[in-house]
């Protein structure tokens, strides 16, 4: 081979080698640009949610915070801090749904006492039912908005007969919502602290089913308030999945977990339902309902006072009728 064609050869792989080199370095030495968020520094500072706040949310000291904002972002609507008072916000209803870090808007929130306050504070599809309760019914008043209560009714049943009655109770509503203690719908006094108040009829927030068996409750017997704590979503959350309510998302997807989560621990339910009768409690009371009679039509017969039509009792169950000439008797099946 020519010599020079070799010369030019190699003094061109060296050439080549020396810039590969010579951009290696300089692209390794050069930093990746960043990027800095904008700091406010000396402007005002606007009330932002710290986290997310569905419609009906009920406003507490830690749903909200300073922050400051640009001055050319600043809207009428904004609560600015120096102007607006953070403290009288405590108890209000979220009306319009926001976002962690949104600034709150003063259209968003609706006060105790104004119109459309308790209809802002439900959720979709639900009712208020107020309830009447008593100072041992009612927890003692250590329940406040926002809590979560289960409801036990209390009754007496009694047969036709001079027996003993059945007392019993049945938890017949679970995972109900405070909404208001008398017309309270926050438990802070003016100075922020919490305050025991008793009260005597309690708000709570319902299917309208559930506001359905509320009302024929109050009817029946004596309506007590049973708090929940709040661990209970995580049981409350497992027991539905077992009884088939819920429905398990596939795959791994946070979002649908998040807001199955949500749904059970916000959802009222009337299943699944536990009793206790007076014998579960002491051995000298009933364990079973009560015998209760029945009046049966007997035909006039020379056995009835005057020749006229009488009735008869009989207990309740199967039983055979037997007519001899104009005189019926009811037996019990299996009596003598």
């Amino acid at each position: 081979m020519d010599v020079k064609k070799i010369a030019l050869l190699v003094g061109a792989l060296l050439i080549a080698a020396v810039t590969a080199i010579m951009a290696k370095n300089m692209f390794s030495g050069a930093s990746a640009p960043t990027a800095q968020a904008a700091v406010v520094v000396g402007g005002p500072e606007v009330l932002v949610a710290t986290r997310a706040l569905p419609i009906g949310t009920i406003i507490e000291s830690d749903s909200f915070r300073f922050q400051p904002w640009p001055k050319d972002l600043i809207q009428s609507a904004y609560y600015i801090k120096g102007e607006a008072d953070p403290a009288s916000m405590t108890g209000t209803v979220v009306r319009v749904a926001m976002t962690a870090g949104q600034p709150i808007t003063q259209g968003s929130l609706v006060k105790p006492g104004d119109r459309g306050f308790l209809a802002a504070a439900l959720g979709p599809g639900m009712r208020a039912v107020a309830v009447s309760v008593s100072t041992q019914s009612g927890v003692a008043g250590f329940v406040f908005p926002g809590d979560r209560i289960d409801l036990v009714l209390a009754q007496e049943i009694a047969g036709n007969d001079d027996g003993q009655a059945l007392r019993t109770s049945e938890t017949i509503v679970r995972n109900l919502r405070v909404l208001a203690t008398d017309q309270r719908t926050n438990s802070t006094d003016e100075d922020g602290k919490t305050e025991v108040k008793t009260f005597s009829t309690i708000t709570l927030e319902a299917t309208p089913r559930i506001a359905e068996k509320i009302s024929v409750a109050q009817t029946m017997g004596q309506l007590s308030l049973s708090l929940r704590s709040i661990a209970d979503n995580t049981a409350e959350l497992d027991r539905a999945i077992a009884a088939g309510e819920v429905t398990v998302p596939a795959g791994k997807d946070s979002q649908a977990e998040k807001a199955m989560l949500a749904s059970v621990a916000t959802r009222p339910t009337d299943s699944d339902t536990t009793f206790v009768t007076g014998g579960d409690v002491s051995r000298f009371s009933r364990r079973t309902m009560p015998a209760t009679k029945v009046a049966v039509p007997v035909a006039a017969s020379a056995a009835a006072p005057s020749g006229v039509a009488g009735v008869q009792y009989a207990p309740v169950g199967p039983a055979v009728r037997v007519s001899r000439g104009n005189t019926v008797t009811v037996v019990p099946v299996g009596g003598k």
